[in-house]
């Protein structure tokens, strides 16, 4: 039996955001403590009574004023017992994708400033949280394979191309477009609409949408969208 047991369970946010080709990740920089002016995962301790995601959600709001509807559980950092200075820490982290464009970030609470960051532009991170980001872009990377997810990233209505750009600037690659733009029209979860994207010079090009109700039809039914890179 451990006696006088004091660790400490807290949450950290990765809120993965793409702009302008551009993958990012919102930041805090830290106000206080002992990784003062450091920045870092938005995150904190988690209440005696709270849940670990309604805890995500509000360490998320108080810190940068974003609100996400919804969080994966990413994965338990604590094998380091050091990984904060302060106490035993135990973080469960989590991860959203969200569009940058329809949310207003500023800093509060303990936290000096929050942004956005380039994903290959990230400082040194307080305590453990490269690593906890590291992880997080390994498992987007993964999931892209066989879950549809990017259209968390994108626009309502958006050029197939957009969606491509997409998929090579997380993936970090080129993909073969004839065959990816077959494969997911093949999935019946992208739909082309009447609406043309505003251009000033060239063709306009048909803007597409993502069918979440089939979408939902087919993951129900346990349908695998498998989507092969090489």
């Amino acid at each position: 039996m451990t006696e006088n047991q004091n660790i400490r369970v807290a949450v950290d946010a990765i809120v993965f955001g793409y702009q302008n080709s551009q993958l990012y990740v919102l930041l805090i920089q830290q106000k206080f403590g002992t990784q003062e002016s450091y920045w870092a995962l938005p995150g904190g301790l988690v209440k005696n009574d709270e849940s670990l995601q309604d805890a995500v959600k509000r360490e998320l709001k108080e810190e940068t004023n974003v609100e996400v509807n919804y969080f994966e559980q990413l994965f338990t950092f604590g094998d380091d017992v050091n990984r904060d200075p302060r106490n035993r820490v135990i973080s469960i982290a989590y991860y959203a994708l969200v569009d940058p464009s329809k949310l207003k970030v500023q800093a509060d609470t303990d936290a000096e400033h929050a942004q956005w960051f380039k994903i290959n532009e990230i400082p040194a991170l307080a305590f453990d949280h490269n690593q906890i980001l590291k992880k997080g872009l390994e498992r987007l990377k993964a999931k892209l394979t066989y879950e549809p997810i990017g259209f968390d990233l994108l626009p309502k209505e958006f050029l197939f191309s957009e969606l491509e750009n997409l998929y090579c600037t997380i993936l970090e690659k080129e993909i073969e477009r004839r065959n990816f733009r077959k494969k997911i029209l093949s999935f019946g979860i992208v739909e082309e609409t009447e609406n043309y994207s505003p251009v000033k010079t060239g063709r306009p090009a048909k803007l597409f949408r993502f069918n979440h109700k089939k979408y939902n039809d087919l993951h129900e039914e346990g349908f695998h969208f498998e989507i092969k890179f090489a």
